[in-house]
Order: structure tokens, then sequence, then C-alpha cells
């Protein structure tokens, strides 16, 4: 991201916080790979409190900053064996922040002038949950519910800029691979670190979006 995209001047304290959030998630990433453990979750925990320390000295607003804490501590409840349900609660409110950050910077006025994104948005849902449905049993209408409302992020995203767009639908991936291994299908290789390295370039995608300056009329 561009030091002008930014409402002003990173400090050096937002410099240094981004440049630990990815060296540490570089760190994860390759503890991920090679399964060592505990150490993935511990630099794992360390990851979205870096990123919202970053956003927070680049004047990001409570919004966005609740959005990347409930992340946060959706990524340590479902560290812990049991938490997998409060872990997708504390998700599913990090994406109603998020939805409430695009809403109010215009993202619904966008999308209803392209009518098809919706469209093939709902679409691709669709025939994602169809596929892991059968394996789901009792988490099925959890995941649904969920995964409904990580789809309304998605869209709100790609209605408020390609960035974030890209970065709604990085999320999505992450997530379906996650629904993958909760429906007992076949795993990529490397699949981890795919579900990582998707989930951490969504993060940023989305609340660097955020902190851009507004390109488009509208409330902030």
């Amino acid at each position: 991201m561009r030091d002008s995209d930014l409402p002003a001047g990173p400090s050096p304290f937002a410099r240094w916080t981004l440049t630990g959030f990815w060296v540490c998630a570089a760190l994860h990433l390759l503890l991920v790979a090679v399964d060592l453990g505990p150490w993935d979750a511990l630099t794992k925990a360390m990851l979205l409190p870096l990123l919202a320390a970053w956003a927070a000295a680049c004047g990001g607003s409570r919004g966005l900053l609740a959005a990347l804490l409930l992340s946060w501590g959706g990524d340590v409840l479902l560290s812990i064996d049991g938490m997998f349900i409060p872990g997708m609660v504390s998700f599913g409110a990090a994406h109603a922040c998020y939805i409430g950050c695009f809403v109010r910077r215009g993202a619904l006025r966008r999308l209803r002038r392209v009518p098809l994104i919706p469209l093939l948005y709902g679409l691709g849902w669709a025939a994602g949950i169809a596929v892991i449905w059968p394996g789901l049993g009792s988490m099925g209408p959890p995941v649904v519910a969920y995964s409904l409302l990580l789809l309304v992020s998605a869209l709100t995203a790609r209605g408020f800029s390609v960035r974030a767009g890209t970065g709604g639908l990085l999320f999505l991936l992450s997530d379906a691979l996650i629904g993958v291994d909760l429906s007992d299908l076949p795993r990529l290789p490397l699949h981890g670190v795919i579900v990582m390295a998707t989930y951490l370039a969504a993060q940023y995608l989305l609340a660097s979006a955020l902190l851009r300056k507004p390109r488009h009329p509208g409330p902030a």
C-alpha cells in the first residue's frame, strides 16, 4: 500500500507494527508447514493484534479495530479444543463489523449498479454449500448461518473497492477450505498453509482498503 493512500503519513510505530505483522506471518506459515506446535498457535495469536495496532496507528475506525480484534478472538478460540462454535461466533461478529464499515461508506449503493456481482457470489456460495453439506452433520446449520454472513461481508467489500473485494474473496476461499476440513473432503497439499496465507492476506487487504482515503462521495 502506498503511503499516500493513508489518511496521514504513517508513524514509525505504524511501520514497525506492519513489519512485525509480515515477519510474524512468514514465521507462522513456516511453522504451519512443518507442523511445529505449539509455536504455530503462539505466532497465530500475535498476528491480528499487530495488524490492529498498525490500523490504530494509521487512524483506523472503531469498526475496523473491532473487526480485527474480534477476528483475533476467533483465532484464539479456534486454537482451543471444543471452542469451534464460540470461535465462529467471534468471526461472525467481526464480519458484522466489516459489513457496517463498508455499508456506511456506500458499498450497497455501488453494488446496486452491478446486480450481476451479487448473483455470481450467491451462485458460488450455493455451489460451495452443496459440496460440503453432506459431510457437515450437526454442524450444517451454524456453518450455513456463518457462511451467509461471510458472503454478505465479501459482497459489501466488493461494493466498497476492488482491493477490499479481493480481500473478501480470499476470506471466502480460506473459510471454504476450513469447510472442506469439517466435511472430511480431500485436502489440498499444504492445506493449512493455504488457509492461513489466504486469511492473512484477506485481513490485510480489508484493513488497508478501509484505511485508504475515500475515492467516492458518501459518508465515511
